[in-house]
């Protein structure tokens, strides 16, 4: 179901209207009209189209999943796609929803791929913002871009926490080294898809605030400036994060060979001690006359001899701390 508003002069003055009612009063300059879309039909686009004027190869983004983060500028109107992202708290995945945009002089329409996203939460910004709904459109489009970085700026706290949780672990030896792979590998999976939706955003807020566009009126430009900052705060967490990551990677198989090592010192060591009786024993079971063969003192000069090799050596690499 589309939901629908318009406001008049500044004031709401209907909403939840039918999508048909919208050629009543696109054509009046003192209304500002929005509705929303959710999983439309091709059929269901091209009266959109045809009513606003819209640009057929914006229509056809629409249609066409998994668009790139950007601005498009026609005559009539403009285009815009974003995303919506959420992360869930309990698998961890990262959830994105495409948001296509058209911006015409009095009117907003935003197309949504799912229900993902809360529309919900774009009108409490409004409603909490009443006093700047004078601004029309300006207003409208700064409301729902405000939400999208806030969102944003959640799930890159929430990936903070996580990577922060990974790092006390680092050096917990209970924590198996496939689990820690697994993680690693999956926040750096998170950040690299968070990165490609929020990275283009620098973009198109800048455009915007471009004056020859005149989308943003001049009483809404700090608006959208201070979005403007919120989005480079969150491109340059997420690159912090993801060279964090890296550095966890990094640190992890940098230890895991530590730990090899150290084990290779050890049976090294072992092995080097378990040599001297081998050597001794396989020395006195020659089959040609030595000295002290077959007689009382030649097993107890080879037992003395492996006792005081073995012992030495024990001691040698533990003063070195090889066993």
């Amino acid at each position: 179901m589309a939901r629908t508003r318009l406001y008049r002069h500044g004031v709401l003055e209907a909403e939840g209207f039918p999508v048909a009612d919208v050629s009543d009063h696109v054509s009046d300059p003192s209304c500002a009209i929005w509705f929303d879309l959710c999983t439309p039909s091709a059929a269901d686009l091209a009266v959109i189209s045809e009513e606003l004027g819209l640009h057929e190869l914006a229509v056809e983004d629409v249609l066409h999943d998994r668009q790139r983060p950007k601005l498009d500028v026609y005559d009539s109107h403009l285009f815009l796609t974003v995303y919506g992202e959420r992360l869930d708290a309990d698998s961890g995945r990262l959830t994105s929803t495409e948001i296509n945009i058209f911006v015409t002089r009095n009117a907003l329409v935003t197309v949504r791929e799912n229900d993902s996203f809360d529309i919900g939460e774009v009108v409490r910004r409004w409603d909490s913002s009443r006093d700047l709904a004078k601004h029309g459109v300006s207003f409208l489009l700064h409301g729902l871009l405000d939400v999208v970085v806030d969102g944003h700026f959640q799930v890159i706290q929430a990936l903070d926490d996580q990577i922060e949780q990974l790092e006390d672990q680092l050096f917990d030896e209970e924590l198996g080294g496939r689990e820690m792979q697994r993680r690693s590998f999956a926040m750096r999976k998170n950040l690299v898809q968070f990165r490609r939706a929020v990275l283009p955003m620098r973009e198109v807020v800048n455009s915007l605030i471009r004056r020859d566009l005149h989308v943003v009126e001049p009483a809404m430009a700090p608006y959208y400036q201070d979005v403007y900052d919120h989005v480079l705060r969150v491109t340059e967490w997420t690159d912090s994060l993801r060279d964090l990551v890296g550095n966890i990677r990094e640190t992890y198989l940098t230890q895991q060979g530590f730990r090899l090592n150290n084990i290779m010192k050890k049976l090294t060591g072992w092995a080097a001690i378990i040599a001297i009786p081998t050597m001794i024993t396989g020395f006195y079971g020659q089959n040609v006359p030595y000295p002290g063969a077959e007689q009382p003192i030649g097993f107890w000069t080879s037992s003395i001899v492996i006792v005081v090799a073995s012992v030495g050596l024990f001691l040698a690499f533990r003063k070195r701390d090889w066993l």
